[in-house]
């Protein structure tokens, strides 16, 4: 056999009452891997039994390793009866089987029931000896590292990068077999959880034996989502990129955490921290395509708006042999791969040419059972048709790769709404093939490597570009043409010029639909889609007018189907890039008869704009300097520095020297009030509040425009859940309703948080579900950081003066904050303190015992909690190992919703719980935090008249250790007594 695992259970505390007659309980442990089981002996009449077992040991394959789940299942020994079962534990055995991974894994794990929670721990010893399998037909992929970070791992390099890897797997939902008729809600629980388990090992197995085909030994940016299609049958499907890592063995080489993350991105040339993207443009027409059953595919990009982001341009004279050799071998580099996508958002110094825009695609599909598991052969072309639309569009860019790539369904009923989208891109092809590029070429290729501005540069085509667009001279270099707005999927590159801050951009659009079943559903939902692409697209380009920027960063678009509407949610963050032009204002235009109360109406909205747009300028610094054009010496012929092309689809090469170029200040962007629906757009751009003073937004990693951060930093995670009233629904309401939901939230935020101003929400992830009828669920994941504007480090506060007072929230809402700060935080509704005491237990805080720590002990101080951020960095600190991926899935069930607190508590509750058992499974793999974390699920479901509720939740991020840079510095010095403070202040724990 090529592995054995061995398992010891060593002991259980906190274990609840299961006789009621002595109030103790007859506690046993049955361990089982694939078809073997083992038990424990009965510890009879113990809340605190003490087992210490002999090594149960499993001779399995290396492939039932990646695949199976170890299944720990504590139960209750009953005599004249069936054991009752007091919870279980789920222990992926994946992050042993890498060559530099942790060896043991040994803790203190909750023990997690679906029904009522976090039921005590119980302390688990896993080991696994692996041997030599030289078999070149072998199915398993161990030795494949999996990263959730869309950027290069830190203290990794990389030395290729491959390309895309994908892979699905289906299965029938036991929640829909029809043996869950007889069985019980715990069981038919257990049964999902265990095969969603399986799915997810055997998924990431098939990935991993991609990898190694195209010879890498790692995938980055690795997402992995469950597609819950009812009755249809259950999906498991993953994307990532496959690259070459090697490992930099240099205490220096490690990234230097992190009070600049722009900063050390310049020193650290290939390990990359929080960068940030490029530039998009959306164009693809409109087109549908029918299927077998009804199948209407499109790809929207609002042709009206691609002018608002193309952009990065290797048009020109300067250079031009060197772009056109660049792009050849980028397309032999590429012509190789299959799917020419990228999941990365932050590159290589050097990686990233030009971007030529934001290509998009979406396809309306119809739900069919599955009926051979072994055969998603359906799944994958529809997948298939998608990407190669995507691709189609980047070749119609001029551009040869997707960067920034994602893919995301939304399913209700019978009906499925898939969904992908990326930034076209120009690639340096050094990073593609090895050691394809000659020595002295390669030099000659870097040096006219365009820097700084050059992922602005347009790479297509001026004369023959598929859409109309607005074009000018680089405001940089002066030599290639930029559009004058960029629109991107990645994050802002480290080495790109912004003027002032940044800030979160959101466009909302709800839109009702009639009710209807199959055929006419999906029919009903293609016709929808294509305006409120438009329309989010629209919403997006006043926004960013308004705040006087011209690109968007991190663009997120979602379309969430329901019975009876579509919503549509669109995040960004804007940015002054200075290599763009100025933007104009906004103008508004008046179609309808003269009218003098109208005409004054319209005045004072057009004051209220432009009073909107001076303060936003202020607001985020936005002051571009006025540069003559002797300074800049412009090749440009013409006497105005601010000059524009403006060119349509139908007009020749040959008229180019007859058009007429604007000069003087920049147009303004024009909003025609031709309906009462426009002049609601208009009133929903002035509705749209800042802010409060000293906080800032962005949903990239790091804000454009502050390097100071601190290492006091708070994640934090919120539902909230409305429900409609179904009278007199008008999409004007429901756009009200669903704005005010989410300014809403963001103001309980803000409230909640302002003891840490100044400070940013970084990487701020907006999710919206339509769960049931006239229900709306939004959640939001974000890290708080603070940030010193006079460039200093401020004092340290007392856990007392950062928790965080309690705010006035309703009924439905969850906000997550620190477990140690759960008696300030906790909503206001009833919730039994009973609850946050077993979470509080069951969390590895009490005993936290990391293994093989970098960091030197804190004499005087008590051991932190597990970190954990959905950013790829920890401010103050420096990323030593990374331990493996954690994916976990869980389900929580109730029959008692209005007794554990209302929806507020059901889910508070739950959430501290997946945060608990996180942080027990990183610790017990010897780590300290968790990086790259996101909820990528969160399905909630009730039925108020049986006081019912379901909730599903999947998690990922990466497992690693870190090392605070003070307790660095203090070794480097060799001093003999550690101030392990800043390391240990409870302000810093993230939840």
């Amino acid at each position: 056999m090529p592995g054995k695992l061995k398992v010891k259970i060593v002991a259980g505390r906190h274990l609840p009452v299961m006789d009621r007659a002595s109030d103790l309980t007859d506690a046993f442990v049955e361990v089982k891997f694939g078809n073997t089981t083992f038990k424990t002996d009965v510890y009879l009449k113990s809340l605190n039994p003490q087992w210490n077992s002999e090594w149960f040991k499993f001779e399995v394959d290396d492939e039932d390793l990646q695949d199976e789940p170890l299944q720990i299942t504590v139960l209750d020994h009953d005599t004249y009866s069936a054991n009752d079962a007091i919870g279980k534990v789920y222990i992926d055995i994946d992050p042993l089987l890498y060559s530099e991974a942790a060896t043991v894994i040994s803790g203190w794990f909750p023990i997690y029931d679906t029904i009522h929670g976090i039921r005590g721990e119980i302390n688990v010893v896993v080991k696994v000896d692996l041997f030599n399998d030289l078999n070149r037909f072998r199915q398993s992929s161990c030795g494949v590292k999996f990263f959730c970070t869309t950027s290069i791992p830190k203290c990794y390099r990389a030395v290729i990068i491959h390309g895309f890897v994908e892979e699905l797997v289906v299965n029938e939902d036991p929640e829909y077999q029809w043996i869950d008729r007889i069985r019980t809600p715990r069981a038919s629980n257990e049964a999902r959880q265990r095969l969603i388990s399986l799915m997810s090992g055997e998924l990431q197995r098939k990935i991993g034996l991609k990898v190694l085909e195209m010879r890498g030994n790692a995938v980055v940016g690795y997402l992995q989502c469950f597609d819950l299609e009812g009755e249809s049958g259950l999906v498991v499907r993953a994307i990532g990129t496959a690259c070459t890592l090697d490992k930099l063995s240099s205490p220096a080489a490690f990234l230097p955490a992190c009070n600049s993350p722009s900063k050390e991105m310049k020193e650290s040339p290939l390990v990359h921290p929080p960068s940030h993207g490029c530039r998009s443009t959306h164009n693809s027409p409109i087109h549908t395509a029918t299927g077998s059953r009804l199948t209407q595919n499109f790809s929207v990009s609002v042709p009206t708006l691609i002018y608002t982001g193309m952009g990065s341009g290797s048009a020109g004279k300067e250079g031009g042999p060197f772009k056109a050799l660049l792009r050849q071998q980028t397309q032999s580099a590429l012509e190789q791969r299959e799917f020419p996508f990228f999941t990365l958002t932050a590159f290589p110094p050097g990686f990233l040419v030009h971007v030529g825009g934001v290509v998009s695609a979406r396809s309306v599909k119809l739900l069919d059972r599955i009926h051979n598991p072994d055969e998603p052969e359906t799944r994958d072309a529809w997948w298939a048709e998608i990407r190669q639309e995507i691709k189609s569009h980047a070749k119609a860019l001029g551009c040869h790769a997707v960067v920034g790539y994602s893919e995301s369904t939304s399913i209700c009923e019978e009906v499925c709404i898939l969904s992908a989208s990326g930034t076209a891109a120009v690639l340096n092809p050094r990073f593609l093939q090895d050691g394809t590029v000659e020595g002295c070429l390669e030099q000659r290729l870097e040096e006219n490597l365009p820097t700084r501005c050059g992922f602005c540069h347009i790479p297509y085509d001026e004369l023959n570009m598929p859409f109309p667009a607005h074009l000018t001279y680089c405001y940089n270099c002066r030599k290639q043409k930029v559009p004058d707005v960029l629109f991107t999927t990645i994050d802002l590159p480290t080495d790109a010029t912004v003027i002032g801050k940044g800030c979160l951009i959101q466009a909302r659009l709800c839109r009702l639909k009639k009710k209807a079943q199959a055929e006419a559903n999906a029919t009903a939902i293609s016709n929808l889609l294509p305006f409120m692409e438009y329309e989010v697209h629209t919403q997006l380009m006043n926004k960013l007018k308004l705040k006087g920027m011209n690109a968007l960063f991190g663009l997120r678009i979602q379309i969430t189907v329901g019975e009876n509407m579509l919503m549509g949610l669109a995040s960004a963050t804007g940015v002054y890039l200075a290599a763009l032009p100025t933007p104009g204002g906004i103008q508004i235009a008046g179609k309808t008869p003269n009218d003098g109360s109208y005409e004054q109406h319209i005045s004072h909205m057009q004051k209220k704009i432009n009073d909107t747009i001076a303060k936003n300028k202020e607001l985020y610094e936005i002051n571009p300097p006025e540069i003559s054009e002797e300074i800049i010496g412009s090749p440009i012929p013409e006497p105005r520095q601010r000059s524009r092309l403006l060119r349509s689809q139908s007009e020749s090469s040959d008229e180019v020297t007859e058009l007429d170029l604007s000069h003087g200040k920049k147009d303004a962007f024009v909003l025609e009030i031709d309906d009462t629906d426009a002049m609601e757009d208009v009133h929903s751009l002035l509705t749209d509040v800042p802010p409060p003073s000293g906080f800032y937004s962005c949903n990239t990693e790091i804000m454009p425009g502050i390097n100071n951060w601190t290492s006091e930093i708070q994640m934090f995670t919120s539902v909230r859940v409305i429900r409609l009233s179904s009278l007199n629904l008008t999409n004007q309401a429901l756009n009200k309703n669903f704005n005010d939901l989410c300014e809403n939230l963001l103001k309980s935020l803000y409230f909640k948080l302002r003891s840490m101003i100044p400070c940013c929400l970084c990487h701020v992830n907006f999710t919206v579900s339509l769960p049931e009828d006239e229900l709306i669920q939004v959640t939001v994941t974000a890290v708080a950081i603070t940030f010193d504007k006079n460039q200093a480090l401020q004092t340290t506060k007392t856990p007392v003066e950062k928790s965080l007072q309690r705010a006035s929230t309703d009924n439905e809402e969850l906000l997550q904050f620190p477990l140690e700060l759960c008696s300030d935080s906790l909503p206001s509704h009833p919730f039994p303190p009973a609850k946050a005491v077993t979470v509080e237990k069951a969390s590895p805080v009490g005993d936290g015992n990391f293994r093989n720590r970098s960091a030197p002990p804190c004499a005087n101080s008590t051991v932190g909690v597990v970190k954990m951020t959905p950013l790829s960095f920890i401010p103050g600190a420096k990323i030593t190992k990374y331990l493996g991926i954690i994916n976990m899935f869980f389900i929580r069930e109730t029959t008692s919703l209005r007794e554990e607190g209302g929806v507020s508590g059901f889910l508070h509750a739950f959430i501290a719980e997946v945060f608990a058992m996180v942080r027990a499974h990183v610790a017990a793999l010897g780590g300290n935090a968790v990086v790259s974390y996101i909820m990528k699920q969160c399905v909630f479901m009730e039925n108020p008249n049986k006081n019912q509720a379901q909730c599903l939740i999947n998690v990922s991020g990466d497992a690693v250790v870190f090392v605070r840079e003070s307790d660095l510095e203090v070794v480097s010095s060799q001093q003999p007594t550690i101030n392990c403070q800043s390391s240990c202040t409870e302000g810093e724990v993230t939840t």
